[in-house]
């Protein structure tokens, strides 16, 4: 039995030391920086678990577009909705000013397109106008928080849409998340604690096509490094704030290994570049860890 602790005692010292090296570097990427930065990382095979900040409250921007897609997915698991089922979108839900590659591509609006398409432009091209489509079609952002709450997903919370978080910049920091909460929805997720093996797969599938965020988290991992991830940005208010630059997703390594990682950079007075480079730094950071 001593011999048992010992080792206990030794793997444990080695943990801490691990994840102290691993902290000193993070330290280093964020240190003098103006803003709150929260990451979390979370090895899905390993249970390794590092977080800095990841228990503040930190406003999501367009992350939440993951939340509403699996609220989404669950009606269709439910069979109140198919992925193939036609939507009709209105010239009047593609409102101008707000980013939609979705009203770039069907600028007339009235026209009727599958589910599965407007997912696609909401969680990979982080389409705003897509957001609020799908919002309508569950019953608002009260319906996201319900099946959240019903998962066991702590530390998050959806009450405005985009078109309402476009109107009132404060309104971003009522959609919030702690990243620790993220990782763990995220280990859910993968767990298909959250939705169908199929919607799983799914939502996994379009995730991993994401194509905003070139310079966030993927920006310095290999080329090819499947991630599936959601990014969020507030762009700056008049004072020259950043409320939110995010991303957050799963990281495949090389080994068929998985990581969980949110990196959110809140409240910065720090350029969109050096924003984004602190998502990136810590990214490669943790890359480095798991690959060492």
């Amino acid at each position: 039995m001593k011999k048992i602790g010992f080792l206990l005692v030794l793997i444990s010292g080695f943990t801490f030391a691990q994840n102290s090296a691993l902290d000193q570097k993070i330290n280093s990427i964020i240190k003098d920086k103006k803003g709150t930065v929260g990451v979390s990382v979370l090895g899905f095979e390993n249970e390794f678990t590092y977080n800095k900040n990841g228990d503040k409250k930190l406003p999501m921007q367009s992350v939440f577009k993951f939340h509403i897609a699996a609220a989404v997915l669950d009606f269709v698991d439910k069979g109140k909705l198919s992925l193939d089922q036609k939507i009709f979108v209105k010239k009047s839900d593609l409102l101008d000013n707000t980013w939609s590659p979705l009203r770039e591509k069907y600028p007339a609006g009235n026209i009727e397109l599958p589910l599965s398409e407007i997912i696609d432009f909401t969680v990979a091209q982080s389409d705003n106008n897509g957001c609020d489509i799908l919002l309508k079609l569950i019953g608002g952002t009260s319906t996201v928080q319900k099946f959240m709450d019903s998962k066991g997903v702590k530390g998050f919370q959806i009450k405005f849409n985009e078109e309402e978080m476009h109107k009132d910049w404060n309104a971003q920091y009522e959609n919030y998340s702690t990243t620790g909460s993220i990782v763990q929805v995220l280990k859910k997720f993968y767990d298909g604690k959250l939705l169908s093996g199929k919607s799983t797969e799914y939502l996994m599938k379009v995730m991993l096509g994401t194509k905003t965020g070139t310079n966030k988290l993927v920006e310095q991992l290999p080329k090819g490094t499947p991630v599936a991830h959601k990014t969020g940005s507030s762009g700056k208010n008049k004072d020259g704030l950043t409320g939110a630059e995010n991303d957050m997703g799963i990281v495949t390594l090389p080994d068929g290994k998985h990581y969980a990682i949110a990196v959110f950079v809140s409240n910065s007075t720090e350029t969109d570049a050096i924003n984004c480079k602190i998502i990136s730094d810590v990214s490669k950071t943790v890359w480095e860890y798991f690959n060492k």
